[in-house]
């Protein structure tokens, strides 16, 4: 069983961006989007005209937060062999009724791959209020190239 982190979220969050599950690398790091090839954080990064990409995981959160940017992900554990969302089983999803409560300013979802949409909109469904948008994976699992994944995040966050 592989569990998930905590959500990054504060008081200004207005847009949440969701991923699964942590994938290995991330895992092993204890931080989201570890992995050397996932273009999560060059694609926000670059998105907001900040570069490099902070090597610090907690300048990163900060950086998201500045944006009023939370993160989290769609399940709290799982079963999964290796780091494809297709491998999931036993899964549960984290507490998101708690945390729309606790921070009313969320009003857009960003999905970082179609299967956190589809987990989520299992259990959820159309939350009232609250705006979807699935994204291309930032997974390196995704050949999609860089540009292309950035202009299509750029529709959601800019």
């Amino acid at each position: 069983m592989i569990t998930s982190f905590p959500p990054f979220v504060n008081s200004d969050t207005e847009i949440l961006i969701l991923g699964t599950m942590p994938g290995i690398a991330s895992l092993e790091k204890q931080e989201y989007y570890a992995h050397p090839r996932n273009h999560f954080w060059k694609i926000i990064y670059t998105l907001f005209d900040k570069r490099p990409v902070s090597v610090f995981f907690n300048e990163k959160i900060e950086f998201l937060q500045s944006h009023r940017i939370g993160l989290w992900d769609v399940l709290g554990n799982c079963e999964r062999k290796g780091s494809l969302d297709i491998h999931i089983k036993n899964q549960t999803e984290n507490d998101f009724e708690s945390l729309f409560q606790k921070f009313p300013r969320i009003t857009k979802i960003v999905f970082n791959g179609k299967e956190s949409h589809r987990y989520f909109v299992k259990k959820f469904g159309q939350i009232e209020g609250i705006t979807y948008y699935v994204m291309p994976s930032t997974s390196p699992a995704n050949t999609t190239s860089f540009e292309n994944k950035l202009n299509t995040w750029s529709s959601c966050l800019q």
